[in-house]
């Protein structure tokens, strides 16, 4: 397995190229593309990638990237793409439809702020403004994670039981454009790991089919009690999946949430992407001095597995929600999964706290005065907004 050292963005487009390239013995590859920042880098490397037998085309929108996806995909192409911020938002219609089209298409995303005001630097307020659609959502925490995402979110989205689009996502800048050492799999490796993608709906001269025309209510409400059956087969279908990965890639990656002592901590710390690598240094260096205190990294959003996270948080009482993303009215976006998970244990104070928006920098003494700040609480409160002083 070669090593390299490149961005988050190369690293993903890398990915992305070597899934698509796998299913050359099939009905090949296909990606929609548009440029924005931070995600251009991944549109270069796929337009620059020799394709056996795909295609890169480059459309005038976003909308229309995922538009090409949803055309191949159906065609049986195995389709993948890429986006950011408002050029997400452009491409959610079709990102919807995706979902309910059943289609396999996996969407990287370079995390960034949605303007206006304009801010190209991270928060998670894009690609969790489609928590509602019918898609999965990952979050990386570096780039070896999100390398081993990309294959990941392909083989689960695929697999018959779930066929659904899948997202990935990985934090602006932080990622995107930082260099880091990777072990990249090489194509052989890849072409074990993802068999050829036959869509059991897809197009076929032999059997005519119509899609997305008009249905009945009682229709649509099977169609999305069946992707409720199609996200609750997501845990088994991955279980099997990551023990594939390991077969074959010697390293297994992390699960919906992976956890650092929580097994005694009476205080615990939930985050995801990026921060989740600083509060686990903030962590260590409390436990350390003798401080019970552990860590829960949330990767997987959607589905939101709230029985696993349950037991991640082992016995703690107390548990901080570190949110990069704000529902106005409401507060953090992960805040109210963890909520909602916890319902049944009224002994657990559970506070959220709203930090770097708008790419301000979550460093270790703010994630310190958050832990100091939930220790000395005896009640929670509304959402705290955390700024980089602490």
């Amino acid at each position: 397995m070669p090593r390299a050292l490149v961005t988050g963005n190369q690293a993903a487009g890398a990915m992305l190229a070597a899934a698509g390239e796998a299913n050359r013995v099939a009905r090949g590859c296909c990606s929609g593309v548009y440029p924005i920042t931070p995600q251009t880098e991944i549109m270069e490397t796929l337009t620059a990638y020799p394709f056996t037998k795909g295609a890169v085309v480059t459309v005038e929108s976003e909308h229309s990237a995922m538009g090409v996806c949803i055309g191949a995909s159906i065609a049986g192409a195995r389709a993948f793409t890429a986006s950011a911020a408002n050029g997400l938002l452009y491409m959610t219609e079709n990102v919807f439809a995706a979902g309910y089209y059943r289609l396999p298409i996996v969407l990287v995303v370079s995390n960034r702020t949605i303007g206006p005001p304009w801010n190209i630097w991270v928060d998670q307020g894009d690609s969790l403004a489609l928590r509602d659609a019918a898609m999965l959502q990952f979050y990386c925490e570096s780039h070896q994670d999100l390398v081993d995402t990309i294959l990941v979110a392909f083989r689960v989205a695929e697999d018959p039981r779930v066929l659904l689009p899948a997202l990935v996502a990985q934090d602006g800048f932080v990622l995107s454009h930082a260099l880091m050492d990777v072990d990249l799999p090489d194509q052989s490796q890849v072409d074990a790991f993802l068999p050829p993608l036959d869509l059991p709906h897809r197009i076929r001269r032999d059997h005519p089919r119509i899609y997305g025309g008009l249905t009945w209510p009682r229709d649509t409400q099977r169609q999305r009690e069946d992707i409720e059956h199609a996200m609750q087969a997501v845990p088994h279908v991955m279980e099997g999946v990551l023990d594939e990965f390991e077969t074959v890639f010697g390293r297994r990656p992390a699960g919906a949430f992976p956890a650092a002592h929580t097994d005694d901590a009476d205080l615990v710390i939930v985050a995801c992407n990026t921060m989740a690598r600083t509060a686990l240094h903030v962590v260590e260096d409390r436990r350390a001095r003798g401080e019970r205190v552990g860590l829960v990294r949330a990767k997987l959003f959607r589905p939101f597995l709230r029985d696993a996270l349950v037991r991640a948080l082992g016995p703690a009482r107390r548990v901080a929600v570190l949110d990069r993303n704000h529902s106005p009215g409401s507060g953090g976006i992960f805040w109210g999964e963890v909520v909602a998970s916890l319902a049944g244990r009224s002994d657990v104070l559970v506070q959220d706290y709203i930090v770097g928006l708008g790419g301000t920098d979550v460093p270790h003494a703010v994630i310190d005065a958050i832990v100091d700040d939930l220790a000395a609480r005896e009640r929670p409160g509304p959402p705290v907004f955390f700024e980089e002083e602490g």
